[in-house]
């Protein structure tokens, strides 16, 4: 099993810098192009320490925050590699962590924000949600990632038509889309059975959540839910990939969604233990949680 830290660190001083669209459209555009290129300069020097670091640390994967480029889809700020006076670093800086990835088996992801919806029935939105993947996927390309997680969206008042449309949209993505994509059931609307018939019938992996799983529960043990999102997996030989994470007030203390710092040894599945997967620790104290819940399954106390 490998353990997987989500995107920022909470002692280490590695930190991601963004800007919001106001306040480039305040400047001209090519200061504006300066200070995103600035910014993105930045933010991949940090993408190459983050994955140094957390093999120096034993963390055997990393979730790429998918603003890494702020603001690099919008509609009146947007850019593109080629337009950055650092272009040609950055470049250099992102082939530099899929090098170092590769070399010592770093595996890499995204989980696209919650903007991101294939199965809206507004196109507008889904336009929007196919331009932010494309990018996602551009760069999932350059630094070697082979996961981009989506979560299914709403219910829109049909949950098989809102499927339905899913089914339609990632008919028509690009391939370089496709072949990253993964679905993980939440905690709200879809179930690991709903997504089941949807992975199979498009050949996509399902990223099983146990922590989405426990608070909406749909007749499957945890044990049956690992096995069947594993088998969406092992189908295309690939390694599997699950969510873990602690609820902040625990089971019996009200709502029991919300993360907490660290995750409680008891909360991770005893069938997880003997198997080959990736693990997102999804927890606030980040690094933290990560190498405390490590330390717990090595022996250490």
């Amino acid at each position: 099993m490998r353990f997987g830290l989500c995107c920022l660190f909470k002692n280490e001083a590695i930190a991601f810098r963004t800007t919001t669209a106001k306040a480039l459209c305040s400047l001209p555009r090519s200061r504006q192009l300066e200070k995103l290129s600035g910014i993105c300069h930045s933010n991949a020097q940090s993408l190459v320490r983050a994955v140094q670091t957390v093999h120096s640390l034993g963390i055997g994967a990393f979730r790429i925050m998918s603003p890494l480029f702020p603001r690099i889809t919008h509609p009146d700020v947007g850019y593109g590699l080629d337009d950055l006076p650092d272009g040609e670093s950055i470049d250099s800086l992102l082939v530099a962590t899929r090098s170092f990835a590769r070399h010592h088996d770093i595996r890499l992801s995204f989980h696209p924000d919650q903007f991101v919806v294939l199965s809206s029935p507004r196109p507008d939105v889904v336009a929007n949600s196919i331009r932010e993947l494309a990018y996602q996927a551009w760069l999932a390309e350059a630094v070697g990632a082979d996961v981009i997680n989506l979560h299914a969206g709403g219910v829109y008042g049909d949950k098989l038509s809102a499927l339905q449309r899913f089914c339609q949209v990632f008919a028509d993505l690009p391939e370089i889309v496709r072949s990253r994509l993964t679905l993980e059931n939440d905690d709200v609307s879809y179930t690991v059975s709903d997504l089941l018939p949807v992975c199979e019938r498009l050949a996509i992996p399902l990223v099983y959540d146990v922590h989405h799983h426990r608070c909406k529960p749909d007749g499957l043990s945890v044990e049956e839910a690992t096995r069947l999102a594993g088998a969406t997996w092992q189908r295309l030989g690939r390694e599997q990939y699950c969510h873990l994470s602690s609820p902040k007030a625990g089971w019996e203390g009200g709502d029991p969604r919300p993360h907490a710092d660290y995750i409680d040894p008891e909360d991770m599945p005893a069938c997880w233990r003997e198997r080959a997967m990736t693990v997102d620790i999804e927890a606030k104290a980040k690094e933290l949680a990560v190498l405390r819940l490590m330390n717990c399954f090595s022996g250490g106390e």
